[in-house]
């Protein structure tokens, strides 16, 4: 798994990276409410937001950490929002992607940088 500055996490499997929010996001941001995903056939450029997350607190852009086409969503999280607080970095995932510039990779971080970003705070 790697991470964005941004808060999100990126999980690759070949060509397709699953994207969602890191658990660290999702305590920031409290009880998540809703989700707007993006729609399957998008395509998105790093850094341009693709989704939404809104909680009791705030709503906030979720940005794609690579460019691609949205293969995927997770339309469980239309009927229960609440697990992105439950398992952000697993069954909370947003989005599926097929990444168009592998090149982009070199741009996250590893655990150990995000952490050390989040400790920064």
């Amino acid at each position: 798994m790697l991470f964005t500055k941004d808060h999100e996490w990126v999980a690759l499997d070949g060509d397709v990276a699953t994207v969602g929010i890191t658990r660290f996001a999702a305590e920031q941001l409290g009880d998540v409410v809703y989700v707007e995903l993006p729609e399957v056939g998008r395509r998105v450029a790093r850094g341009e937001g693709f989704a939404v997350v809104e909680s009791v607190k705030a709503a906030s852009d979720v940005y794609a950490p690579l460019s691609g086409e949205v293969i995927a969503v997770n339309g469980a999280l239309a009927g229960a929002p609440d697990t992105v607080n439950a398992d952000a970095e697993g069954a909370g995932w947003f989005a599926k992607l097929r990444v168009s510039d592998p090149a982009e990779f070199e741009g996250l971080m590893d655990k150990p940088a995000y952490d050390a970003l989040i400790a920064e705070g």
